[in-house]
């Protein structure tokens, strides 16, 4: 290749934005997994709370029925 079908290709690429929709999804998608894994860890704690809470007051009732 010659030097200037080199440059024409390498100035081709530059100006190519096909790739760059590409790596906007590939943002957008890495930033709502971060905010689903954000909030999973913030409802977790208050949902095993709940779990426990659920547990205790059903075990309680079972307990009684005889």
């Amino acid at each position: 290749m010659k030097k200037e079908q080199i440059f024409a290709r390498v100035r081709g690429f530059v100006r190519d934005e096909a790739g760059a929709v590409t790596v906007d999804w590939v943002v957008l998608t890495a930033a709502l997994v971060g905010l689903g894994v954000a909030v999973l860890t913030t409802v977790a704690g208050g949902a095993t709370s709940l779990a426990g809470d659920i547990n205790t007051t059903v075990g309680s009732m079972a307990a009684n029925v005889n």
